[in-house]
């Protein structure tokens, strides 16, 4: 397609698929960021992969050099990740709130200037409050009662979107995952399934830090939805749930065994249940992009194990997000 994106938060583990989505498929990721370590990407597109990637540094809290960055790519369409997840968001809301709301405005106006038609921004299902676990998936319009923090600055941001549009008709797509699992995923409340598989390869013991039923989705798919959602759709300020496969996370334990057989019993899971509610309807976006992936659980994990053992033979299996031994 030849296509230039201008992706924020693309060193992290979403971002990273994007990026390696745009460029299989022949786009160019111009990628916006402080600077920092794209490991993530290297991880997940190669070596190779990365040297098609243009970097530009810069950081989204400072609104001049966000609009100069946008305008100097002249972009099909913005992809925006950027963002701090919820115990960074926790420690310093302050910042958090600098990074995750006022970045977002700034990312809005940029487009507004370049003439930018389309944003695909991140929310999260954590602009949900706790459910009652009864069965009945929880569609866009589910009562909004965030208990984090991070939660209530991505409700801001659907604010902010909705009145950008209402305003200066920018359109903009906002979608909502859940717990997001794959090769990258080593940061944030609901990483732990993941730091279990790359555990698992290791052969180490690992307790992931939740219990209980959550929505997962494979990052592949995840990123899958980001670019189709910005690659167009219908004008306005849409929100999408994504749903992935509703499963407790015991099950997930068990999918991990079965790929690596001599860890049995030495991956655990404890702690409270995720304050979200654990099944997300992701039939509006099912209708309205119906070509998107859905991976079966079993085979993302088997996917994400796979690569954590290519990685591990190269010697590039980060550890940073696994217990000091």
């Amino acid at each position: 397609m030849n296509d230039t994106y201008f992706v924020t938060g693309a060193l992290g583990c979403i971002g990273a698929w994007v990026c390696k989505h745009l460029v299989e498929r022949g786009d160019r990721p111009v990628v916006f960021d402080v600077g920092g370590d794209p490991r993530r990407i290297r991880d997940v597109l190669g070596t190779e992969g990365l040297a098609k990637i243009q970097f530009v540094t810069g950081d989204i809290t400072d609104g001049d050099a966000t609009k100069r960055a946008v305008a100097a790519c002249k972009p099909r369409a913005i992809i925006h990740l950027a963002g701090l997840q919820v115990p960074f968001c926790r420690q310093d809301p302050a910042l958090g709130a600098r990074v995750n709301v006022l970045g977002t405005i700034h990312v809005f106006e940029a487009a507004l200037a370049a003439g930018v038609a389309r944003i695909c921004y991140a929310s999260s299902a954590a602009v949900f409050g706790p459910s009652e676990d009864d069965g009945t998936a929880v569609p866009e319009s589910g009562s909004l009662l965030p208990v984090t923090h991070y939660g209530v600055y991505k409700q801001a941001n659907e604010g902010t979107a909705r009145i950008y549009w209402l305003e200066k008709k920018l359109s903009s797509v906002g979608l909502r995952p859940l717990t997001v699992y794959g090769v990258g995923r080593d940061q944030g409340l609901t990483s732990g399934p993941t730091t279990a598989m790359k555990a698992a390869v290791l052969g180490l013991p690992f307790q992931i830090g939740f219990s209980g039923p959550t929505d997962f989705h494979y990052v592949a798919d995840t990123a899958a939805a980001f670019v189709a959602c910005a690659d167009g759709g219908p004008a306005g300020a849409l929100l999408y749930n994504l749903h992935g496969d509703t499963v407790d996370v015991g099950e997930v334990v068990r999918a991990i065994e079965a790929e690596c057989p001599a860890v049995k019993g030495r991956i655990t899971f404890g702690g409270p249940r995720i304050p979200i509610p654990p099944l997300l309807d992701g039939s509006a976006i099912a209708q309205a992009y119906p070509s998107l992936p859905h991976t079966p659980l079993v085979a993302g994990i088997r996917a994400t194990i796979a690569r954590f053992r290519e990685l591990h033979t190269q010697g590039r299996l980060d550890r940073r997000d696994l217990p000091a031994s």
